[in-house]
C-alpha cells in the first residue's frame, strides 16, 4: 500500500486531457506521487500505451470493487424518478460508470485525492493531505452556494424530514471533481445502509437529478464522517475560484493563480467543454477555450514538437457541418425517445 496517491476516471476518449493532468501533477505537484487511473470503460488502448511509459501511473484493476460500485449506482439510478422517464433511461445507464471513481476508496493509497479528467494541477496538495489528518473528507469547490433550485439536493424536501435543517446542509453540499478522503470508508455494510435509505425510504428524490456528484453529497452525510471545505474555510487565503470559464486568474509561469489576492488554486476545472474540443484543439483548432495555451503547453510538455504552431479557427464550411451533424443526433433522439 502506498500512504498518498492520485486518482482520476478516464478511458482513450479523454486521453488529451489525461495527458495533460498528468503531466501538470508531475511539474506542480511532483514526480513521486503515484497516479491511479480508474478506467471509465475498456476504450484504454492509448492510455495503456502511456502508462506504460511512466513509472509512477498506474491502471486500476480491481474489478471487484469496480463492478460493486456499479452495481450500487444502478439500483440507486433504477429507483429514482427521472429514470423511469424513457428520456432519462439512457442517462441513467451512462452515469453508471461514472460512480466507478469511488472505487478509490478500495484502492492501494490510504490518502488520497481525486482529480477529474479535465483538470489541471496548479499547486501542492499538502494544504489536502494535512487536512486529511483531521478531516474524513476534503473539498474545494462552490456547490453549497448554488441557488435552491438548482442545488445537489433537493434542500426543502431534506427538510421537510426533519432530519437536516436547510442551514445545516447546504454547507455540506459538494461536487466531485476534486476531492480528498481515505481508503476503506463506505464498505459493503454502509452502502447497504445508503442503498436502503435512497430507495426503500424514498430518499432518492431528495437527489435533484441523474448525476454521481449529487448521490456523492448525498452519501457524506451519513456515518458521522467529517467535512472540510476550502471555500468555507475562516483563512480568506483558502477560499478561490478553480472553473476555467467562470473565474479569473492570473498566469505566472504556466501557473495560474486567483485573480482576486494572487492566491494558489489546486486546479483549473475545464467544466463545460466537451472532450472533443480537447482534440481539436490538439489537432492545431482555435477552439476557444478559456486558457488553452496553458493547456497546450501541459499537454504536450514531453513533445513539444508535436505541439501546433498555431491555431487556426475552424472555416464556415465546417461549422456548418457540425452543426447539422449536431442538429440530426438531437432529431434523432428526439424520435427515438
Amino acid at each position: 500500500m502506498n500512504s498518498h496517491g492520485i486518482y482520476t476516471l478516464a478511458n482513450d476518449v479523454v486521453y488529451d486531457q489525461v495527458i495533460a493532468l498528468i503531466n501538470s501533477i508531475e511539474v506542480n505537484i511532483g514526480t513521486d506521487i503515484p497516479i491511479c487511473i480508474i478506467p471509465y470503460d475498456d476504450r484504454l488502448t492509448r492510455l495503456k500505451q502511456e502508462i506504460a511509459t511512466r513509472d509512477n501511473v498506474s491502471l486500476y484493476d480491481n474489478h471487484e470493487s469496480i463492478q460493486r460500485w456499479e452495481n450500487f449506482a444502478r439500483e440507486v439510478w433504477s429507483a429514482h424518478p427521472l429514470a423511469q422517464q424513457k428520456r432519462f433511461a439512457a442517462l441513467a445507464a451512462m452515469r453508471v460508470r461514472f460512480q466507478r471513481r469511488y472505487a478509490a476508496f478500495d484502492g492501494p493509497f490510504d490518502k488520497f485525492v481525486v482529480y477529474d479528467a479535465d483538470c489541471l494541477a496548479m499547486h501542492s496538495l499538502d494544504r489536502v493531505f494535512a487536512k486529511l489528518d483531521t478531516y474524513d473528507f476534503v473539498f474545494d469547490d462552490w456547490e453549497h452556494k448554488k441557488p435552491i433550485e438548482v442545488a445537489a439536493l433537493d434542500l426543502k424536501a431534506v427538510e421537510k424530514s426533519g432530519i437536516f435543517p436547510i442551514e445545516e446542509l447546504r454547507p455540506k453540499l459538494h461536487c466531485s471533481s476534486f476531492w480528498g478522503s481515505k481508503r476503506g470508508f463506505f464498505n459493503a455494510e454502509e452502502l447497504a445502509y445508503i442503498q436502503d435509505r435512497l430507495i426503500n425510504q424514498n430518499e432518492v428524490t431528495w437527489l435533484r437529478g441523474i448525476s454521481e456528484a449529487f448521490l456523492f453529497s448525498y452519501m457524506t452525510l451519513w456515518g458521522d464522517r467529517s467535512l472540510f471545505n476550502f471555500t468555507l474555510s475562516p483563512n480568506p487565503q483558502d477560499r478561490t475560484g478553480n472553473c476555467a470559464d467562470a473565474d479569473k486568474f492570473i498566469e505566472q509561469d504556466k501557473v495560474l493563480y486567483n485573480q482576486e489576492g494572487l492566491k494558489p488554486i489546486h486546479r483549473i476545472h475545464y467544466m463545460n467543454y466537451p472532450s472533443i474540443d480537447f482534440t481539436r484543439l490538439c489537432q492545431g483548432e482555435d477552439v476557444n477555450l478559456y486558457h488553452q495555451d496553458l493547456f497546450l503547453y501541459y499537454r504536450f510538455l514531453k513533445q513539444p514538437d508535436q505541439k501546433p504552431s498555431e491555431l487556426k479557427k475552424p472555416s464556415l464550411g465546417v461549422k456548418t457541418n457540425r452543426f447539422i451533424q449536431k442538429t440530426i443526433t438531437k432529431i434523432k433522439k428526439k424520435l427515438v425517445n
